[in-house]
This record gives structure tokens, sequence and C-alpha cells, in this order.
């Protein structure tokens, strides 16, 4: 429905959930969603009272990646384009203050295996699929190689790139590329539960350790002991978490 939409955004408690909404077409990036993401990523950037950002897809599919019944119709211009917003979008993910989970459920595909390792940690449920089809159409990835490089070790990496195959969830857990696999009827509440143990830390730290990571991955030294002491100074709640720490050593 027209008044239905896209990508739903609701917060509560420390923790916000981002869901694609395009069940019938399997959560496939067109560009109506990829205009619909570029917008709400800029609203989650803002809930300063929230620690933790979930994504995931509705219906069977966490997301298939580029839709390609549009990609028929877009010249080599446009598609590169569109290519270009995508990449922009898993980027921006990276420099959201909130630590990112995806939850994945049915097929993550293409992009949507893009956008998955586009988050801090991944929860699969055991009926979750991952695949790089594109090799098998023609074409390479568009984005997101450099980062599936550094959540996957090499061979791996590779494996999936060149095959093009699918696997499962499990053997995605085996090599590295989801951090937790779980029954489907117990996703939701097992990324709830991860999210709001995550949540109880303060946002500062977490923010902190996300900049860290991302300096380091990007070639840098990360500069913890700058990172540190700057959360100590900023962070009230750092200052008062070290004080009930020392008062409980005490007792």
């Amino acid at each position: 429905m027209a008044d239905t939409p896209i990508v739903e955004l609701d917060a509560q408690d420390g923790v916000a959930w981002l869901r694609l909404n395009r069940p019938e077409a399997l959560n496939a990036l067109d560009r109506r969603l990829t205009a619909a993401l570029e917008e709400t990523l800029e609203r989650v950037a803002a809930l300063n009272d929230v620690c933790v950002l979930v994504v995931a897809g509705r219906g069977r599919a966490f997301c298939a990646g580029n839709d390609i019944k549009e990609m028929e119709t877009v010249t080599p211009d446009d598609a590169e384009a569109l290519a270009r917003r995508h990449a922009a979008i898993m980027a921006r993910f990276a420099t959201l203050p909130q630590v990112t989970i995806a939850a994945v459920d049915g097929f993550a595909l293409g992009g949507g295996l893009m956008l998955a390792i586009a988050q801090d940690l991944r929860v699969a449920s055991d009926r979750a699929r991952f695949g790089l089809p594109e090799v098998t159409l023609g074409f390479p990835p568009a984005y997101g190689i450099a980062r599936l490089l550094d959540v996957v070790a090499g061979g791996h990496a590779r494996d999936l790139l060149l095959t093009g195959r699918t696997i499962h969830a499990t053997e995605a857990l085996r090599i590295g590329l989801v951090n937790r696999v779980v029954a489907p009827p117990t996703l939701d509440t097992s990324v709830a539960t991860l999210a709001a143990e995550i949540a109880r830390s303060p946002r500062g730290g977490l923010e902190a350790t996300k900049k860290i990571v991302a300096a380091i991955r990007a070639g840098g030294s990360g500069r913890e002991a700058e990172g540190y002491a700057a959360a100590l100074r900023t962070s009230p709640a750092a200052r008062e978490r070290i004080r009930e720490f020392a008062s409980r050593k005490k007792r």
C-alpha cells in the first residue's frame, strides 16, 4: 500500500529496529528503498538516546540484493550511480554512533549480504542463506568487497566471490560471516536480548570503541589511549560506572 513505509523504524529503551519492508520483492534494493534508507539513516544518527540499531527484513528474506527487474531497465551510468549510493549507505552504517546488528532471516544475497556485513554484528536464523551471485550473471559485486575481506578470511571470501554459490547459515558461522545462529522462531528475541545487553553499557564507550575499530580497519593506529581518555572526560556515565565498580570491590 502507498501509505505503508518501505523502511520501518521503531525505538525503545535504547534500541532501535530498522526493518526493510518490501517483502513482496524479498526486500530488494530499488531506487525507492535506497532513498528511504538514506533518509532513515540520518534519522537514526540523530537518535541520541539509542545505543543499538538492529537491521532486519520483513517476510522471507533479509535482503535479496539489487532489484533485478529495475536493473533490466537502467543504463550502465544509472547503474553505477545507484551502486555508489548503495556503497555510501553501507559506509554510513560504519559511521553511525550506534552499535549495529543484522538480524538475518531467509535470503541475504548480493547487496543483501553486503548490507549484513556492513553491520557490526550479525545474528542469523538457521534458515538464512548467504551468497554473492553476481559473478554467475557476468559482473562483479559493485561494492563491499574490502569489507567482506575484513569480515571473512581471504580464502573463504574469494570462494564466495568467485563461485557465486549460496551457503547455509551454519557454514556462514563456521567461516566467520555471522556471529551467532539461532532457531528461526527465536531470532527476534535472541537479537533483542543481545541488543539490550549491549545497550546497558554507556553509549560513549560503545561509540568510542566503534570509532577505534573503524580507524584500525582503515589502516590507522586506532589511537586507543586517546579514545579511552576522551571517554572518561566526556562520559559522566563512565565515571559513575567506575565508582560503582570500585565500591563493590571494596565491599
